[in-house]
């Protein structure tokens, strides 16, 4: 027998962006990562092509969910220097939108500014527009798919992205 979920509204969505954010900039992957979905996404297309397909175009990042996996392997790993110590990072996320639903999936899309803080380097910062698929579950919202698209037109200057953006 299916269950019948309720309405979300934005609120819910800023919830769960705020919540994946706290996460994230507090280096809690392990709990980060129980918010993927089996066949999760994380991608960072180029700058030019923000609405491409992964399968057909370079992107940055373009992570299974095996390859998140490993991801968050290796930037937790204390010998990964390029965050050991750990970067400390800040977020913000704005102007949080509900796209669409279908089902069970819900497209959204939000903006963000992030700032990297390491020893001995310039602070750095991130801004750009987080776009999600979620997936509406009994337990809660998951991402299906996570896109971020940056807005930086050089992507040199902004140093390796050793983290989850």
């Amino acid at each position: 027998m299916s269950q019948t979920l309720p309405a979300l509204t934005r609120a819910d969505i800023e919830d769960f962006l705020f919540h994946e954010a706290d996460l994230l900039d507090n280096w809690r992957l392990a709990d980060w990562e129980k918010l993927l979905e089996p066949d999760a996404t994380y991608l960072i297309p180029p700058n030019e092509a923000p609405d491409s397909d992964h399968r057909t175009t370079l992107f940055t990042i373009a992570d299974d969910r095996e390859r998140i996996r490993q991801r968050i392997i290796r930037i937790l790993d204390p010998n990964c220097h390029a965050e050991f110590p750990h970067s400390r990072l800040r977020r913000i996320i704005g102007n949080v939108r509900i796209l669409s639903t279908e089902a069970d999936l819900v497209h959204i899309q939000a903006n963000f500014a992030c700032w990297r803080y390491r020893r001995n380097e310039r602070i750095r910062e991130y801004i750009g527009q987080y776009r999600f698929i979620l997936r509406r579950t009994p337990a809660g919202l998951r991402i299906r798919e996570r896109r971020v698209i940056l807005d930086a037109h050089e992507l040199g200057s902004l140093g390796s992205v050793s983290f989850i953006l």
